[in-house]
């Protein structure tokens, strides 16, 4: 069993595969047959330069073909693929780097500079800078023969008390999205899908192509930044038929465009809970019901809004076909047997056991019929427009300037993100709070870490609430404690 192999050749050749919307306007058609070569070229390349089965093989491209053929050339080659989001830092990238040891790393010719201050070569890995025709000039690679618990992809999660996870996937939890792709995501044969998540997320490792071409459609890789404007334009101009968003996006949309009819035929959103008027303007304005899913890194999709029955408002829906979860004392937990897509376990860790069952630490209820609602974290990652964010390394980050002698980082509600990131600092002696010092630590923090992660309230005070152990009481700055 080879998942690159099975992926490209469960369409005919000359089936539109991908659609690429590239920055600055240029449009193309790739077809499964050119899709299949490419990636298999790319394979060969890397088979060259020693990657191998097992080997990590990080990526840092953004949604252009590209990226897509390297995932598939990892796959096809056995090796371990790690995608990376475009956002990231140097400092994200070192932790990444010294995490996974990856052997090499295929990065975006724009990523350069970031990537270079991260010093993969110091990490004792290789670079190939993309776009490069001759990697595409190799004789093709052999698929190799995979075994559903052999690793496939690496995704970072966003810590709480530490530094992110290095979550492992095996070849079964790209086998295992046709549960998903069927009874959430909802795409035909034949028809255009697009899933808006930035290449290295883990929605964007399932959801914008994997998803899509179980179902035999194709997919959208837009490579540019999100305008509601455009986003709308594009939905009508290249009729796409099905649509996967974040739930900020659906809202942001929904405020600052006019939502007029568009030839959708469903749409899907996941992340966080989307709100009651959102779901009704989509349905009033578009014509279609914005179904919501639920998903960990860990875990993949496991919940969803299924496809042909009404959503119900704040819902996440119910448990895919043949998994088994249950709420326990307000949480939700999950049989790992039953999930298709449960992780292999956490990288350097021993290996999960799908005999013990998974608490996911969120809390959630549900009505009589069995749909679940989202109520909140039962620790403290925010979910800020769709992202993780992991309090620790925001902290980490304001707490590395000059000025900063303690940061506390939790979530305060808002609008149209759902939650968005505040902190509460101690200034060192000599240093006085202020808009000019706030406006600075903010900026700090878009330069240490992903920028999405920076927090849009910065406030300041003479010290924290802790416990008699020494930790932060973040539910006492949330006003929930």
């Amino acid at each position: 069993m080879n998942p690159a192999a099975t992926l490209v050749e469960r369409a005919p050749a000359d089936a539109r595969a991908l659609l690429e919307l590239a920055r600055h306007g240029a449009r193309r058609d790739w077809t499964f047959g050119e899709v299949a070569d490419r990636s298999a070229r790319l394979a060969g390349a890397l088979a060259a330069r020693g990657i191998g089965r097992g080997d990590v093989v990080m990526t840092l491209i953004g949604n252009r073909p590209d990226w897509v053929f390297a995932m598939l050339a990892c796959w096809r080659l056995g090796a371990v693929a790690l995608p990376g989001n475009e956002m990231l830092r140097a400092k994200d990238l070192r932790l990444r780097l010294e995490v996974t040891r990856p052997k090499l790393v295929i990065a975006d010719e724009r990523n350069r500079a970031e990537l270079a201050a991260a010093d993969p070569v110091g990490a004792g890995a290789d670079v190939l800078l993309v776009p490069d025709e001759t990697l595409y000039a190799a004789p093709p690679a052999p698929a190799a023969d995979l075994a559903p618990t052999d690793p496939a992809v690496i995704i970072f999660t966003s810590g709480t008390s530490g530094a992110p996870k290095a979550v492992v996937h095996g070849v079964r939890y790209l086998v295992g999205q046709h549960v998903q792709a069927e009874h959430w995501f909802g795409a035909r044969t034949g028809e255009l899908a697009w899933c808006t998540a930035a290449s290295g997320w883990s929605k964007s490792a399932r959801n914008v192509f994997v998803a899509p071409w179980l179902c035999g459609a194709a997919a959208v890789l837009h490579d540019d930044r999100f305008d509601p404007a455009e986003r709308l334009e594009i939905l009508a101009r290249e009729r796409v038929d099905v649509l996967c968003m974040a739930p900020t996006e659906y809202r942001v949309m929904a405020k600052r465009t006019e939502l007029r009819p568009l030839p959708l035929r469903t749409a899907v959103a996941a992340g966080e809970a989307l709100n009651p008027e959102v779901l009704r303007a989509w349905r009033d304005a578009v014509g279609v019901d914005v179904r919501d899913g639920y998903g960990q890194t860990e875990t993949g999709q496991t919940t969803c809004a299924p496809a042909g029955e009404a959503p119900r408002p704040g819902s996440m829906g119910r448990p895919l076909p043949g998994v088994r979860a249950w709420v326990e004392d307000g949480e939700l937990v999950l049989d790992p047997a039953t999930v298709p897509t449960f992780f292999l376990g956490y990288l350097g860790e021993p290996a999960r056991d799908l005999a013990t069952p998974w608490h996911t630490g969120d809390r959630v209820h549900a009505d009589d019929d069995g749909w679940l609602y989202f109520e909140g974290r039962a620790d403290d990652v925010i979910i800020s427009a769709g992202y993780r964010i992991g309090p620790f390394e925001v902290e980490s980050a304001l707490v590395s300037h000059q000025a900063v002698a303690e940061a506390a980082v939790v979530a305060a509600p808002d609008e149209e993100r759902g939650s968005i990131v505040r902190a509460v600092v101690v200034l060192r002696d000599g240093y006085a709070p202020g808009d000019d010092l706030a406006r600075a630590l903010q900026d700090h923090v878009k330069h240490e870490t992903a920028p999405y992660k920076y927090p849009r309230i910065v406030e300041f005070a003479d010290d924290l609430p802790k416990t008699a152990s020494g930790k932060i009481r973040r539910a006492l700055l949330r006003g929930d404690g």
